[in-house]
């Protein structure tokens, strides 16, 4: 399991690790990367670390000739949709936390089937669904009986949802769900525990073991990250790049996806983001690029329109589009949102952009027949 390398290195050794790189470092692993070759651990810390602020331009450069060379000039295009914002955890930082008087939904099939519709008729085949952390409503069979449903009308479905175990992810994996994302939120014990109140998502280790879990239960793809904002981003980055080499090496058959996304405004009125400046937010992602060469990087809707269409190309190669954060949102639903959204472009606007950049948008890389083996 991740834990035991987690444990075995302090999230503030992690920091202190990243800040004392040199530029002598950052130089060598620039070297490195011109060379054709993917950064060693020592050498994505050099360029996660203050000391490369000034090599940024080359570290994008070296950065899109990667992603060129692994992803061509696509970008994948995905909608997310909220099944629930019902929750029973106290996380300080989310508009869903369960002390947030708010109106409280979860979809019925019918309105699941409406949402889905919506969404479908925009071209969309590969869905990402979440919910709120309530495991009584929407427990294992209501997240089944979505999914059948939802099957009918995408060919990609991944979770964002509350950690399961190992059973449970292959029970959802027969149903039909090929991709998991779980984001460790903070990789800091300490700042973990004052933000978690209350509910399983107290549950540090049980959540930093899920893609564990869900890679020994055959899920195709698996999605990392760290919210940006709560806790010291260089301890966050050596974590993280931690965690997902160790998920890359450990189970080859699954692709690792990651993502960075950064706090925005939610109910609760949350006031102590650490700040993480758009230069920093991306060298750190083309640093996990030069990294993990082979690992899509997702940009959400969290970030501004101007940030993404740069950053399309040079390291990420997945965007969600359209995003709503309330469940319903689609097709007129009117619940809060868990976050506010900065990209607010329709997907004809977003096509267009990328075609001007020489960049195909895709829609499907990926058809479930693929998995028929399973039920044969």
């Amino acid at each position: 399991m991740f834990t035991d390398l987690f444990d075995a290195i302090p999230f503030a050794e992690g920091v202190q690790r990243v800040i004392s790189k040199t530029k002598n470092e950052v130089e060598a692993a620039l070297h490195t990367s011109s060379l054709g070759k993917a950064l060693s651990f020592e050498e994505y810390l050099a360029l996660v670390s203050p000391s490369a602020d000034s090599y940024l331009e080359e570290i994008a450069s070296l950065s899109l000739d990667w992603t060129k060379k692994r992803f061509g000039n696509t970008v994948f295009l995905y909608m997310p949709m909220y099944l629930s914002n019902e929750c029973r955890s106290s996380c300080v930082y989310c508009g869903f936390s369960y002390e947030n008087k708010i109106p409280r939904k979860t979809l019925s099939e019918e309105e699941i089937r409406q949402e889905a519709s919506v969404i479908a008729e925009k071209g969309i085949r590969h869905l990402l669904i979440l919910t709120g952390e309530d495991y009584s409503k929407t427990n294992l069979a209501y997240i089944k009986n979505a999914v059948r449903i939802l099957r009918e009308f995408f060919e990609s479905i991944s979770i964002e949802i509350y950690p399961l175990n190992q059973e449970e992810y292959g029970e959802l994996s027969v149903e039909g769900v090929e991709g998991l994302v779980v984001y460790q939120e903070t990789y800091d014990p300490q700042v973990y525990s004052q933000y978690h109140l209350r509910g399983m998502k107290k549950n540090l280790r049980y959540r930093l073991e899920a893609p564990d879990r869900g890679g020994k239960a055959g899920m195709r793809r698996l999605g990392l990250g760290a919210l940006l904002g709560l806790a010291n981003p260089y301890g966050e980055m050596f974590k993280l790049g931690q965690h997902a080499n160790y998920i890359t090496k450990t189970y080859w058959k699954s692709n690792v996806q990651l993502s960075l996304p950064r706090m925005r405004p939610a109910e609760g009125h949350f006031d102590k983001v650490v700040p993480v400046s758009d230069r920093e937010f991306v060298r750190f992602l083309f640093s996990m690029r030069l990294f993990l060469p082979d690992s899509g990087i997702a940009i959400s809707t969290r970030e501004t329109q101007n940030l993404r269409d740069h950053l399309v190309g040079l390291a990420a190669t997945h965007m969600s589009v359209e995003s709503r954060t309330d469940p319903g949102g689609y097709s007129g639903g009117h619940e809060l949102k868990q976050f506010e959204t900065e990209d607010t472009r329709k997907i004809p606007e977003i096509t267009e952009m990328l075609r001007r950049k020489g960049i195909d948008p895709v829609f499907k890389d990926f058809d479930s027949s693929v998995l028929s083996w399973r039920s044969n």
